[in-house]
């Protein structure tokens, strides 16, 4: 099967081959079908015709027929030959899938564009701001992409104000007449090119405006010239219409509200009346409803925008005072119409990485919204929800989300302020008002975090800005003729040098805006103290913020006593009192919560010691959670995602100024008021409590605030079954503690005994968040966890992702102040013992500064954002796990059940207290997670594989070699996904003439990216001869290459040596321009990613 580039075909054989896999610990791997736009190019030969052959005879055979094959592929390409079938996904006018479809997941799309505007100070509308606009779009068209198809743009599109004066001639055609500029509406709308689903789409649209007291003056179809579309996207193409419509004199609504409306109400009754799955676009979409702006995209191309799709835009009287563009350029999605933008505000450069977060977070707060300045009732807000459909995009979602809170009564600027705050934190540059304003913002929602260029308008106002990180570029112009041009790069519109009146770039965070109505530019300094200045943010704070040690004080001392751990060994006799106060004294809890001697050495000694996380070498050869035979807790079925495609990572060292640790939690109020009350929320400076305040919030009595404990252990006597039933009964606890008025939940497992099993912690935090989440109740109460099984900084990274608001590991707090009592850690100079305090806050930095490592690696810089955002996959939990606790996560291959998890946790639970009298274990079990240990933990650099691999290279013995792969396979089977892979034989043979030649395969063959220090100059040159013998890629790793093998031979050829891909890691070792000169393609390392740049 190979996938057509940029699209949602995929070629297939007349028998399909589809992978099976083994199952081990009840894994089901399912068949997997993924597009990629890199990897299904067929590249024609940069080798002779002679050298194919050579090639084919030498290694696979058939030569004639393999030179025949190799000539029609390259000549026809893939899709052309009339003995492949092409298939493709039904998808009305958008190709997105609506479900993840085998490896793709429609909510992992990204994607990387140009952006623009051309505005008129003066705010009249003119041709000239249109044809420059149009102009800067194609001129950004690199910016844009195409799939294999030359002529399908992954999309372009325009916003302009309502060209008034060419509506009134289009509608005079049509035969009525519009009122004056101001007093109508038109919307722009994709629908379906089944004429029954079109009719019923706009009737129904027309009764919804009808009964909000809205009347229609007419429908005009949208001239359209597809001639030049390549095939996909005219298979997917819509039938565009726009529709005129009057105000309601009935609502007191202003006009722009009354279109919201009426467009969220209509889209829940059209979706109703063509049967349609709930948030999904399919063959209907409104790209815009608005008395201001009018937007006109598609899949398309920019040139064909200017030259002919839209043939609006070519008529002379087409004009505005202002434009706003995008060429979409999608890195790993599927081009669609819909997704094309500009969207009905913003058009978007950038991703946004916690988008999964910001998504549940505002699904959460549905359930306070009011909107009062739209003047609705309850029940007819709940209609207009969900606020953010779940087919949309980064750039949809955040559109949906600033669209609301516009309508709902805040300036444009305000909004994008709160959703995409300046690094304000750690700024001591920034006033304490503005300071005052950010932090108010704080209160009321997360950033929306990522690389990002957002340029916006509502009509009254256009601007843009940048991310705090400034990962965007974006330039902008001033003229003295009054025009502002802002774009993705310089040169994209011609301007007189002498007309120049101010020009820069956008900085991290900083705003440009274009007031219309005052027909200025506004000064991003002047802009913030004016909103800074509008309410006395500080006065707000200074009453209501509530500060940590605000609540620890309120509590007696008498109130925060220690409570004791149980299983923790009795110290009655003094002989033994020393040697139970250390580590010996704590064995049951810590085996009850999988904690082993490298867990404690290597882990969290080191953190204790020197405040600092532990170091080690990449790589982790011991089976995946999965397919363990030893027990294992939720968190090591996770994995962390990494920022990768067009998202750099950040350094959290040197950027630090940019990141923050500090959060908001409790209870929110409505995200479109802006009161005092809004910002009486519990401030933490870190998502980590000692045992001291852990024990003041449990008895918190403070400014109207109260906690709920609620147990998460459940009988022993329950089984397996009691792990579901408790997950179902804390959910249900949770809803009542919201009811009866409780400010925090505390999630703890300290009720755990010899008799009662503690449920996971992260499977509780995130059962509890998702269901409070699908109740809209999540943002009515904070969530914290005291809990035994926490300990490392990637379960306190998963816990947060997965909703908790913070967390006390009080057994790993118990377990580094006993660490000190057996000498693993120095006292003080003076021989005293460190405080559990000192050796707490040790502890605490280490893991705060490793949490900040990974948000880094995601490009994240708040906890605040990374809260909730679900940064990771799952490898190998069910679906009834990932539904009810993790829900949103992707998961490529089933797994462990709930039955399986609570297995490994009643096995754990065994192990600390056994059932039977057992001889009593003196030390704590040492599996050999990360070293090899003999009866432990698998490892596929196995002693007796290695020592086979010696042996065949010292003997050059046959024998032992193969004795070695024989062994690696079988560690692979045990240790790897890859392992257990098997193909299904198919009946039936495939002929070879509808197979790609072997000649053409073996060019996409590349190896990986080892450094000559890593694996010898000897295998690194012998890796480059063989890729460049067969047509494939050989890497040089970061470790550089030896100018000597860039130097043709004396025939001229090409030096067998040669590496075809060079790869950059931070400037280091011999990058030079002769170095990046002789490269076919480049790779540049950031973090654990490459970016990948092909050389033409």
């Amino acid at each position: 099967m190979a996938a057509l580039p940029g699209s949602g075909f995929h070629l297939l054989a007349d028998s399909q081959v589809l992978p099976s896999v083994t199952p081990r610990k009840e894994i089901a791997a399912l068949g997997r079908r993924r597009g990629s736009r890199g990897r299904a190019r067929c590249p024609a030969s940069r080798r002779s015709g002679a050298d194919v052959v050579t090639v084919e005879s030498k290694f696979f055979g058939e030569r004639l027929r393999a030179r025949e094959r190799s000539h029609q592929w390259r000549s026809e390409g893939p899709g052309r030959d009339p003995k492949l079938r092409v298939v493709c996904p039904s998808m009305s006018f958008s190709q997105v899938p609506e479900k993840p479809l085998g490896l793709y997941d429609p909510s992992l799309d990204k994607d990387s564009c140009g952006v623009g505007f051309v505005a008129d100070l003066s705010g009249q509308s003119s041709r000239k701001t249109v044809t420059d606009a149009v102009e800067m779009l194609v001129r950004m068209a690199h910016r844009g992409a195409c799939g294999c198809e030359t002529n399908t743009g992954d999309g372009a599109g325009i916003l302009v104000a309502l060209p008034h004066d060419f509506f009134i001639q289009a509608t005079k055609d049509l035969g009525f007449d519009l009122p004056p500029a101001g007093e109508y509406a038109v919307g722009m709308f994709f629908l379906p090119t089944s004429e029954s689903r079109r009719e019923e789409s706009k009737t129904v649209f027309a009764k919804v405006a009808e009964s909000l007291g809205h009347v229609v003056l007419g429908w005009r179809s949208v001239p359209t010239d597809n001639t030049g579309l390549g095939k996909s996207a005219i298979q997917t193409e819509p039938v565009i219409e726009q529709v005129f419509l009057t105000p309601s004199p009935r609502s007191n609504a202003d006009f722009e509200q009354q279109m919201y409306i009426l467009r969220r109400l209509s889209m829940v009754a059209i979706r109703a009346a063509l049967n349609l799955q709930h948030g999904g676009v399919r063959d209907f979409y409104i790209c815009s409803l608005s008395s201001r702006t009018v937007v006109y995209k598609g899949q398309l191309k920019p040139v064909q925008l200017k030259d002919y799709y839209y043939a609006d835009i070519g008529n002379e009287r087409f004009k505005s005072y202002m434009a706003l563009i995008h060429s979409r350029f999608s890195t790993n999605t599927f081009p669609s119409w819909d997704r094309a933008q500009p969207m009905r505000v913003l058009g978007h450069n950038g991703e946004i990485n916690t988008l999964r977060g910001n998504k549940n977070w505002m699904k959460a707060r549905e359930g306070l919204l009011k909107c009062k300045q739209l003047g609705l009732t309850k029940n007819e807000m709940k209609k207009l929800l969900p606020i953010v459909d779940a087919s949309s995009s980064d750039s949809g979602a955040f559109d949906g989300v600033l669209e609301l809170l516009v309508r709902a009564g805040r300036s444009l600027p305000e909004a994008v302020m709160m959703m995409i705050p300046e690094a304000w934190q750690n700024d001591k540059n920034i006033d304490l008002e503005r300071k005052a304003l950010y932090e108010y913002f704080s209160a009321l929602m997360e950033p929306w975090d990522g690389p990002a260029l957002i340029s916006f308008t509502d009509g009254r106002y256009l601007g843009a800005t940048l991310d705090r990180n400034g990962l965007r570029p974006g330039r902008f112009y001033i003229t003295h003729s009054g025009r502002v041009i802002m774009a993705s790069e310089v040169g994209v519109v011609d301007i007189p040098p002498e007309d120049v009146s101010k020009k820069g770039r956008l900085n991290p965070g900083m705003m440009l805006l274009v007031d219309f109505e005052n027909h200025t530019v506004v000064d991003d300094q002047a802009l913030k103290k004016q909103y800074s200045q509008a309410r006395p943010y500080s006065e707000w704070l200074k009453r209501q913020k509530i500060l940590l040690e605000d609540i620890v004080s309120s509590v007696p001392e008498t109130g925060r006593v220690l409570p004791a751990i149980f299983g923790t060994a009795p110290t009655h006799n003094p002989d033994d009192s020393m040697e139970n106060m250390g580590i010996h004294g704590l064995l049951a809890p810590l085996k009850a919560f999988g904690y082993t001697i490298e867990a404690l050495e290597m882990l969290l000694l080191p953190m204790a010691k020197d405040a600092t996380e532990a170091l080690g070498s990449m790589g982790n050869d011991a089976p995946l959670a999965v397919m363990s035979n030893r027990e294992k807790i939720p968190f090591e079925y996770f994995k962390q995602m990494f920022a990768q495609v067009t998202n750099p990572p950040i350094d959290p060292i040197r950027e630090k100024i940019v990141t923050s640790m500090e959060c908001m939690i409790g209870p929110e109020g409505d995200l479109t008021e802006t009161t005092e009350e809004q910002c009486h929320r519990l401030t933490l400076k870190g998502p980590l409590l000692s045992i001291n305040e852990m024990e003041a919030i449990k008895k918190i009595n403070y400014k109207g605030w109260h906690s709920k404990v609620l147990d998460i252990t459940y009988s022993k006597k329950r089984g397996r079954k009691g792990l579901g039933e408790t997950l179902d009964r804390i959910c249900s606890e949770a809803r009542a503690a919201i009811r009866e008025g409780y400010t925090l939940l505390v999630l703890s497992d300290r009720g755990f005994s010899s008799e009662r099993v503690a449920v996971s912690s992260l499977l509780a935090v995130g059962a509890v968040h998702q269901h409070l989440v699908s109740k809209l109740e999540r943002t009515r109460i904070g969530l914290i966890v005291e809990s035994a099984e926490p300990r490392e900084v990637h379960h306190f990274c998963t816990l947060v992702g997965y909703g908790a608001d913070a967390i006390c590991p009080y057994l790993a707090i118990e377990a580094v102040w006993r660490l000190q009592i057996d000498g693993k850690i120095p006292p003080k100079a003076n021989g005293e013992f460190h405080s559990r305090e000192d050796l707490c806050q040790r502890y605490f930095k280490a893991s705060n500064d490793g949490m900040m490592k990974v948000l880094a690696k995601m490009g994240i810089s708040t906890l605040a954002s990374y809260k909730g955002a679900q940064i990771f996959e799952a490898l190998g939990l069910s679906s009834e796990v990932i539904e009810k606790c993790f829900n949103g996560t992707p998961s490529r291959v089933e797994g462990a059940t709930f039955e399986i998890l609570a297995r490994d946790a009643l096995r754990l639970h065994e192990l600390a207290f056994p059932s039977r009298v057992v001889p009593e274990a003196v030390l704590l079990s040492n599996p050999g997670d990360y070293h090899w240990r003999k009866d432990g933990e698998i490892h596929l650099n196995d002693p007796l594989a290695i020592a086979k691999l010696q042996e065949a290279a010292k003997a050059n013995s046959v024998a032992a070699y193969k004795e070695y792969s024989r062994r690696v396979q079988e560690l692979n089977k045990a240790c790897n996904l890859r392992g257990v892979l098997k193909f299904k034989d198919v009946p039936g043979k495939i002929s070879l003439d509808e197979v790609e030649p072997a000649s053409e395969i073996v060019k996409r063959f590349c190896t990986g990216a080892m450094s000559y220090g890593s694996i010898s100059l000897e295998a690194h040159t012998t890796l480059a001869i063989a890729m460049n013998k067969i047509g494939g890629k050989s890497n040089t790793g970061e470790g550089g290459e030896n100018p000597s093998r860039l130097v043709p031979l004396p025939d001229g050829s090409q030096n067998p040596k040669r590496s075809a891909i060079k790869q950059v890691a931070s400037g280091r070792f011999g990058v030079t321009s002769y170095y990046l000169t002789n490269a076919d393609e480049l790779q540049i390392k950031m973090a654990q990613m490459w970016l990948c740049l092909q050389s033409t």
